[in-house]
This record gives C-alpha cells, structure tokens and sequence, in this order.
C-alpha cells in the first residue's frame, strides 16, 4: 500500500453556509446534512463565514483509485494509528480516502506506517 502525504495544514470548519467557501482550492472537502454543513480546506482557505474550527491537521491521501469491492484498507490504516494513540479525521472521495492527523503527530504517523510496511511519498 502508499499512502501520499499532502502538503500543508489543514483546517476542520462548520461554516455558516457555502457562499465564503473557495471550491477553486486543490483539496476541498464539503459534507453537508440537515444538521451542518462541515468544511476541511487549507488554513489559508478558511471562509469568513465559519462558525467552529479546528487548526492544524496534516493530510495523507491512499494512493492509487479504490474499487468499491475493496474491503478493508481504511479499517487497516485506522487501526494502525489507532493502537499508536492518533486520533484521525477521515474524508472518504469516489475515488480514495484521505486520513487527516493533527500536526503534531505527523512524525510518528509517518513513523508508524513505516514501520507496517506501508510506504510514504510526498504529493507534488
């Protein structure tokens, strides 16, 4: 398996509604239910409109396009971080899954999966 790391940091925003969101920014995540309408942009990106945010999460992407059939992957990856005390915010695309971990625990999440025999690449 790889997992891509992206570069930056990351924020997880409730905003008010879409209007302040920049949709033009490479990574862009928006989730919205009857209840909220839940925002993970660069933090350079937050919109003027956010009602609660939380700064400073790094982001790693799981390479490569994931067939519905697969079972499994985001399981094994959670599970990794989880026995090594991570804590992780995770966005699920049509394509693959995105693993975010606040900044301070970049290093040893690298670290872990390493150490799992994932292998790590950084994202041009």
């Amino acid at each position: 398996m790889n997992i891509e790391i992206i570069k930056g940091t990351f924020s997880i925003c409730k905003v008010k509604d879409l209007s302040k969101v920049n949709i033009n920014d490479n990574f862009v995540f928006i989730s919205k239910t009857d209840e909220e309408i839940s925002l993970v942009c660069s933090c350079n990106s937050v919109p003027e409109n956010v009602i609660c945010e939380d700064k400073d999460w790094c982001c790693f992407r799981i390479g490569g396009i994931l067939d519905f059939s697969l079972i499994g992957i985001l399981y094994n990856v959670s599970k990794i971080l989880a026995e090594n005390e991570i804590g992780i915010f995770v966005v699920s695309t049509y394509n693959t899954d995105y693993i975010l971990v606040k900044s301070e625990n970049m290093t040893k999440a690298v670290k872990v999966f390493e150490e799992n025999g994932i292998n790590i690449s950084y994202l041009e």
